[in-house]
């Protein structure tokens, strides 16, 4: 690996978010493609992250730090790696969180390490109607929707979440994973949802799982 990556993964790391842009090019400038700027940089980056949050070294704050650090990289580089061509993202997802909530913190830093793991996230914001999602991700021929909720009462929504993709046959094509606060394995057992994930590191587990990749 290039000294240049070596030094963009650092800067992702540890959160120094004004230096991202620059080391970024600074990879570009030394003959990395964006492909392998994400892929070899930014998504190993945030798999550090990752394991530091999950072994307790880091918290939310530093994690989302982290996640706008790597924003700053990807901005530079997904522009050359859509000009590409199909065949260099892994998937699609629609993440959101559902009618009713605006809590996303925890929405933005599952969309970091997803975006990281070379997906095509598209991001329908926080306080999304539920046919709104359904539609994008019929757009978009999305395999996965991923929602979110830190609120008892929106709950609902991933209930009829699940029950459209019934009514539109893309259950099964489309998979359903949802997380949050006022989520549980339990509830999305329940539903009917295809997965949940109690963390950001889960749910790029899950969404791994999903696509097989």
């Amino acid at each position: 690996m290039s000294a240049e990556l070596d030094a963009l993964i650092d800067i992702v790391v540890t959160g120094k978010i004004k230096e991202a842009a620059p080391a970024t090019q600074k990879c570009l400038d030394a003959g990395n493609d964006a492909k392998t700027i994400i892929f070899e940089g930014l998504s190993k980056a945030m798999a550090i992250v990752g394991d530091y949050y999950a072994s307790k070294k880091y918290f939310l704050p530093q994690v989302l730090l982290s996640a706008n650090t790597l924003y700053q990289g990807l901005n530079l580089v997904l522009p050359l790696l859509k000009g590409k061509g199909a065949g260099t993202q892994k998937g699609t997802v629609v993440i959101t969180v559902v009618e009713g909530d605006v809590h996303d913190i925890g929405k933005n830093i599952v969309k970091a390490m997803l975006t990281g793991l070379g997906l095509n996230v598209i991001d329908l914001g926080k306080d999304t109607p539920i046919k709104d999602i359904i539609a994008s991700a019929k757009e978009n021929k999305a395999e996965i929707i991923a929602e979110s909720t830190l609120m008892t009462p929106t709950l609902e929504g991933m209930k009829e979440t699940v029950k459209i993709l019934k009514e539109e046959g893309m259950t099964g094509k489309t998979k359903l994973m949802i997380g949050g606060g006022a989520t549980s394995q339990e509830f999305a057992s329940q539903i009917g949802a295809d997965g949940w994930s109690y963390d950001a590191v889960e749910a790029s587990k899950v969404a791994q799982k999903f696509l097989g990749i």
